[in-house]
């Protein structure tokens, strides 16, 4: 017997595609969630363990990162937000993300379109969600190369991950270190 939340028949046969866009409504209502994050840091800063993995589409019109970065990772980046980054705006109306990070030193501001992002994590408290990115658009030239910034207190930290490679940046070997041990 069917469990009363089971939509499989007793048959074994599926039912048939909703006519409603139920997943559509479901990944709006996630990258909601992701905003809501992202808008509520902007204001109130990490707090305790909480950091994101931002996983954004690097080839869709409307992604502004440096050049040298594009060239790096053509289709997919991901970026971590965890101690050092400047200037988080989530702007709603415009549907875009911006943020200060430092990429080999260099600090530069990213902005990212909403539809370009395919991942959002807090590891402190394993939630990943994960988002269908809208196509590149096959005309699109790539955005100018995002200014370089300056970071307004800390440093930023960034890391970048590409999907043809599965690269991680680490910046371990900027970071100050204590004396060695021994």
């Amino acid at each position: 017997m069917a469990d009363d939340h089971d939509n499989t028949p007793e048959n074994g046969v599926f039912p048939p595609e909703s006519l409603l866009p139920y997943e559509t409504w479901l990944e709006d209502a996630y990258r909601g969630v992701m905003l809501s994050a992202l808008d509520y840091v902007s204001r109130e800063g990490l707090a305790g363990e909480h950091h994101f993995y931002l996983t954004f589409r690097t080839d869709i019109l409307g992604v502004v990162i440096p050049d040298r970065l594009r060239a790096q990772y053509p289709h997919e980046m991901t970026i971590v937000l965890q101690h050092q980054f400047w200037d988080l705006n989530v702007d709603r109306t415009a549907g875009k993300v911006s943020v200060g990070l430092s990429f080999g030193g260099v600090g530069s501001i990213l902005e990212i379109p909403v539809r370009a992002f395919t991942g959002f994590a807090d590891p402190s408290i394993h939630l990943s969600l994960h988002f269908t990115a809208a196509e590149p658009d096959e005309e699109s030239a790539p955005v100018a190369e995002a200014p370089a910034a300056t970071p307004a207190g800390d440093e930023a930290e960034g890391s970048a991950e590409s999907d043809s490679s599965s690269q991680v940046v680490s910046l371990d070997a900027f970071r100050k270190k204590g004396p060695s041990p021994g």
